[in-house]
């Protein structure tokens, strides 16, 4: 059984996160490091090989990014992954989520020679992007099944079978492999990397390919061929200092319930 579980490297969430004057993520000005949702994916493909302990699986990291992504692969392999693929080409620079899917749907199939792998694990969304549409996009082009957002997962024989837990009611949805799954921040704590893991992971193959590699003409990725662009930026503005209601002469909770009715609190 083959599993790619597709990662991305973004800004630390923590840092102070800034545009390029193109609008692009400026990824030189903050540290990045692995999407904390792809590593849920990562944890749910680790756990179904080993529920099939007893099968030929390898776990196959992948990400599209620049040099420094390779350390969200590395960050997957001390995790468990078997191997890993870095995407790596300027020319990829830019691109918005259609185009991102056309270049992960080439190397997905390249990993697992030429072929459609049998599952592939996404995060439920990036925290640089947020968008949440790339497993989707990814599915038609690999022109196999989707099942998204799960909270819960189990696997037996071909088929996969999803816990999707929404607002209003739980869902129950099954599929066969092949099939692309995306997984939420709800399906299970991601394991740390190990000891043992970080040095075994300096030991598993981690290659690097680009657009020829894959056989993508330039023209059809980066920011020039994306559908979707971001048309400005702006700074969010600081926070300002909070209204004070002090309790003078017994008025504190009138003057509160005065505060909360101009604000439509209450």
């Amino acid at each position: 059984m083959k599993i790619v579980v597709l990662v991305k490297y973004v800004p630390d969430a923590t840092g102070d996160r800034r545009f390029e004057p193109d609008s692009t993520v400026d990824r030189d000005g903050v540290d990045g490091l692995l999407c904390e949702l792809d590593e849920y994916a990562v944890e749910q493909a680790l756990q179904i090989k080993e529920a099939r302990a007893d099968e030929n699986v390898e776990v196959t990291a992948l990400t599209v990014g620049p040099d420094d992504a390779e350390d969200a692969l590395r960050k997957a392999l001390q995790m468990g992954a078997d191997n890993a693929v870095h995407i790596c080409d300027e020319d990829i620079a830019g691109s918005d989520a259609l185009a991102t899917s056309l270049v992960l749907a080439e190397a997905v199939k390249k990993a697992d020679g030429g072929a459609v792998p049998d599952l592939v694990v996404t995060g439920m969304a990036s925290t640089d992007g947020g968008m949440g549409v790339v497993p989707a996009m990814l599915a038609e082009r690999l022109g196999i099944p989707q099942v998204t957002l799960a909270s819960a997962v189990e696997t037996e024989g071909d088929r996969v079978r999803i816990r999707r837990d929404g607002d209003a009611a739980t869902e129950s949805v099954v599929a066969t492999l092949p099939l692309v799954l995306s997984v939420t921040d709800q399906s299970g704590e991601a394991r740390y990397p190990s000891f043992r893991g970080i040095m075994a992971a300096k030991k598993k193959p981690l290659e690097t390919w680009d657009l020829t590699d894959l056989g993508i003409d330039a023209s059809l990725v980066g920011l020039d061929a994306s559908r979707t662009t971001v048309e400005a930026t702006a700074a969010r503005p600081p926070r300002t200092t909070g209204e004070i209601v002090k309790d003078e002469d017994g008025t504190g909770a009138a003057a509160l319930a005065d505060f909360l009715t101009g604000k439509k609190f209450i």
